[in-house]
């Protein structure tokens, strides 16, 4: 069976975690290089996991 994409999945049981300053800037440079002017929801996801991990990338 296939997985559906971030944006056809519900929300997620319990509260939501807020990006940190770090992590905005990382999902806005990761869209700028995508040539998006603002970060969607795939970006600010990388985002959060790469604050999680401790990887900078």
């Amino acid at each position: 069976m296939k997985e559906l994409p971030p944006w056809k999945r519900g929300k997620p049981p319990g509260k939501g975690q807020s990006l940190t300053p770090e992590q905005k800037a990382a999902a806005k440079a990761r869209a700028e290089r995508a040539g998006r002017r603002y970060p969607n929801l795939v970006d600010n996801m990388w985002a959060a996991r790469q604050g999680k991990a401790g990887k900078t990338r």
